[in-house]
C-alpha cells in the first residue's frame, strides 16, 4: 500500500534536456510571467534548440515570444502585451510584426484573463467589460456580444483558450510539483497550469516539501502539484528576465540582446555565442560576458 501511494504521489522531476520532447508543432503553448519578469528562459530555450515549429504562443509576452519569433517558431501569438519592460517592445516580436505579418490575437489585459480563467474552467467562453467600446472588438471581428440573463448588461464573450502545454518559472519546488513563488507577485501562471492539459514548470531550486513552508507562509505555494505534470530544476533558469527576490532582471544583458537584434549580423554573433549551445554552455557565455563588462560574475 505504500508503494502504490508513492508511486500516485509520484516523482515529477524532469531533466531539462528532455523539455522539448513534451513540445510538439503546431501545439499550443502557454508562457508565464509578464513581460521580462519571471519567464521560463531555460525552458524557453529548449524549444529553440528543437525542431519544434508551428506554435501558437499564448503570453503577456516578453524575451520568450521575441526568442521564439526569431527561430521561425512561431504561428500564431495570442497576447495581452509584449514588453521587455525597460524597453517597451521586444524587437523580433515587431519585426515579426511589421515586417513579416504574423498572424496574432491582440486582447486587452482583462480580456486575456478572462479566456484564460474560461479555459481553466473548461468553459467555451466567459463575459467581461473589458474591451467594450474599444478598438479590441474592432481588431477581432469574431468576437461576439452577450446579453446577461438577469438585466441589460451586455459583455464580451471571450472564448475560452486551452493549452496543449504551459511552461512556467517559479522560485521552487518540491518533487511532487508543488510550486512556490516568493517574488512580488503571482502574474498569472497558476491559471495558466490550469488551463494547459500539460504543464512543465521550472523551478531555481527543487527543496523537501516540508521546507517550502518553513520560511515562507503557505499561501506562496501558488501551483498545487495536481496541474504539473513535471518539474524542472534551472539554476538562473529565467535569466536574462527577473526572478525576484533571487535575482533582478539582467539589465545590461538584455539591451546586449536588443541592440544585436536590430542588425542580422550582430544577430548572428549573438546566436553563435549564446544560443547553439546547451544550457550550461549558455550559462557559460553569459558569465564570460559579465566578466569582460566589468560586472560581477
Amino acid at each position: 500500500m505504500i508503494a502504490i501511494e508513492g508511486e500516485r504521489m509520484g516523482n515529477k522531476t524532469l531533466a531539462l534536456a528532455d523539455v522539448a520532447s513534451h513540445v510538439e508543432s503546431g501545439m499550443t503553448i502557454g508562457i508565464g510571467g509578464w513581460g521580462s519578469r519571471r519567464k521560463p528562459m531555460a525552458l524557453v530555450r529548449q524549444l529553440l534548440r528543437s525542431d519544434v515549429t508551428d506554435l501558437t504562443v499564448v503570453s503577456f509576452g516578453g524575451p520568450d515570444v521575441g526568442l521564439l519569433c526569431a527561430a521561425g517558431k512561431v504561428r500564431r501569438v495570442i497576447y495581452g502585451f509584449v514588453s521587455l519592460d525597460s524597453i517597451p517592445l521586444d524587437p523580433h516580436f515587431r519585426a515579426a510584426r511589421e515586417q513579416h505579418g504574423l498572424p496574432v490575437t491582440e486582447y486587452d489585459e482583462g480580456m486575456f484573463v478572462a479566456a484564460l480563467r474560461a479555459g481553466a474552467s473548461r468553459l467555451s467562453f466567459l463575459p467581461t467589460r473589458a474591451g467594450l467600446e474599444s478598438d479590441v472588438l474592432r481588431r477581432n471581428p469574431e468576437l461576439r456580444t452577450v446579453a446577461s440573463p438577469y438585466d441589460d448588461e451586455v459583455y464580451v464573450a471571450v472564448p475560452g483558450i486551452r493549452l496543449d502545454v504551459a511552461l512556467i518559472h517559479l522560485n521552487r519546488a518540491d518533487a511532487q510539483g508543488n510550486g512556490q513563488y516568493l517574488g512580488p507577485d503571482p502574474y498569472f501562471d497558476d491559471v495558466l497550469a490550469m488551463a494547459a492539459d500539460r504543464c512543465l514548470l521550472s523551478v531555481e531550486k527543487i527543496v523537501d516539501t516540508a521546507e517550502l513552508t518553513a520560511t515562507a507562509p503557505p499561501q506562496s505555494l501558488l501551483i498545487s502539484r495536481l496541474f504539473v505534470h513535471h518539474v524542472v530544476e534551472a539554476r538562473n533558469g529565467a535569466h536574462f528576465t527577473s526572478c525576484e527576490p533571487d535575482y533582478r532582471r539582467d539589465e545590461a544583458f538584455q539591451r546586449h540582446y536588443a541592440r544585436s537584434a536590430a542588425d542580422p549580423d550582430a544577430w548572428r554573433t549573438f546566436t553563435e555565442e549564446f544560443l547553439t549551445g546547451d544550457e550550461d554552455q549558455y550559462q557559460a557565455a553569459v558569465k564570460s560576458l559579465r566578466t569582460l563588462e566589468g560586472a560581477p560574475a
